[in-house]
């Protein structure tokens, strides 16, 4: 999850606005808050826990088979598995610290790996040009999951929200909110 709600007085639309790592500015509202789909994270631990207790189960099947047990045993089961929670903690913390955030001004993705990592871009509703959705796959048609590509007037061609729940619904929000900024800027 993004770090807790912390409601400014210029974002107030009904969606908790969370603690972003760049400033909302004056006038500016959250429209929507997406991360990536359930199935970017689940997979991921489920394997990391397989990984992890498979090895771990045999080895403490096989030191009982042939008798050994003692404590140099437990510490390098204790080590493997400290391994593995550590990964599962990083793998969460991925998770839910990869987002993007659509106002009625910008759309914000925000990225971080670790404590000590974070990527943030911008990219201004009115320097997108075009925009693409990306679906590729039974699954991805069956759980309504996939990428909206934002084709932007700026140095990087394209401003990629990943992953994303019916990247449709995503799309129309920033296509509605795109098409509004333009005609603010332009006075119309």
């Amino acid at each position: 999850m993004p770090p807790a709600p912390a409601a400014p007085a210029a974002a107030t639309t009904g969606i908790p606005t969370p603690d972003l790592p760049v400033p909302i500015q004056p006038g500016e509202r959250v429209l929507l808050l997406r991360r990536r789909h359930w199935m970017y994270l689940w997979p991921s631990v489920v394997l990391n826990v397989v990984i992890a207790a498979i090895p771990t189960l045999a080895f403490v099947w096989l030191l009982d088979k042939i008798g050994l047990e003692g404590s140099v045993e437990t510490i390098i089961i204790a080590i493997y598995l400290l391994f593995f929670l550590t990964r599962l903690a990083f793998i969460w913390y991925r998770y839910h610290h990869d987002y993007w955030v659509v106002t009625n001004q910008r759309v914000i993705d925000i990225k971080r790996n670790h404590p000590l990592h974070m990527l943030v871009s911008t990219a201004d509703l009115v320097n997108i040009q075009d925009m693409t959705i990306r679906r590729n796959g039974l699954l991805k048609t069956m759980l309504d999951y996939g990428d909206v590509v934002c084709q932007t007037a700026g140095t990087d061609n394209d401003f990629t929200i990943v992953g994303v729940k019916d990247p449709r619904a995503v799309q129309a929000i920033v296509d509605r909110e795109r098409d509004r900024e333009r005609m603010r800027v332009r006075g119309g």
